[in-house]
C-alpha cells in the first residue's frame, strides 16, 4: 500500500526510527511467490509512480520527478485473510527470514535509483505516523 504524505514517521517505543518529509509511505507485504524480480519491478514502479501534482494539479509527476522521500515499513498482516471466521490467517504472508533480506533489498533498490528512504525495524513492534497528502493511497501489487 502507497500513500502519498506531506511526513511520516515510525517509532519503537521512545525511538524513532525512520522519519520522511514530503513523499511516500510505503507499507509492504512480502508472499511466498515473491522474489527478487518482484523486488526490482516494485522498486521502479514506487519510484517512477506518478502520484504528485504537476503545476496544473494534476497527478503527472513521481517521487524521482519531486525529489520525494520514501518510508518502506514491512507490513506482514497485508496478506491476512479473513474470509473464514473472525481471526486472520497470515499463512500468505512469507515467512521473516525470506521476507526481511527482500525488504532490504528493496530499500538498496530505491536508493541506487536515487532515493532517500527511511525504514521501519523489522519484527518490532512499531507505531507509523503520517500526514496523507491528498488524501492519496493506492493498493499496489506487481
Amino acid at each position: 500500500m502507497v500513500q502519498r504524505v506531506g511526513r511520516a514517521r515510525v517509532t519503537v517505543g521512545d525511538d524513532e526510527v525512520g522519519a520522511i518529509g514530503p513523499g511516500l509511505c510505503v507499507l509492504v507485504g512480502i508472499t511466498h511467490e515473491d522474489g527478487t524480480p518482484q523486488v526490482a519491478r516494485l522498486a521502479d514502479k514506487l519510484w517512477h509512480l506518478r502520484v504528485f501534482d504537476d503545476d496544473d494539479g494534476v497527478m503527472n509527476r513521481s517521487a524521482a520527478d519531486v525529489g520525494g522521500e520514501l518510508l518502506v515499513v514491512s507490513q506482514f498482516t497485508l496478506y491476512g485473510d479473513a474470509a473464514k471466521g473472525r481471526r486472520p490467517s497470515y499463512i500468505a504472508a512469507a515467512r521473516p527470514e525470506v521476507a526481511e533480506p527482500l525488504i532490504e533489498q528493496l530499500c538498496a533498490t530505491l536508493r541506487g535509483l536515487g532515493a532517500t528512504v527511511a525504514t521501519g525495524r523489522f519484527r518490532a513492534d512499531m507505531v507509523v505516523e503520517l500526514a496523507n497528502d491528498g488524501p492519496c493511497t493506492i493498493l499496489l501489487e506487481v
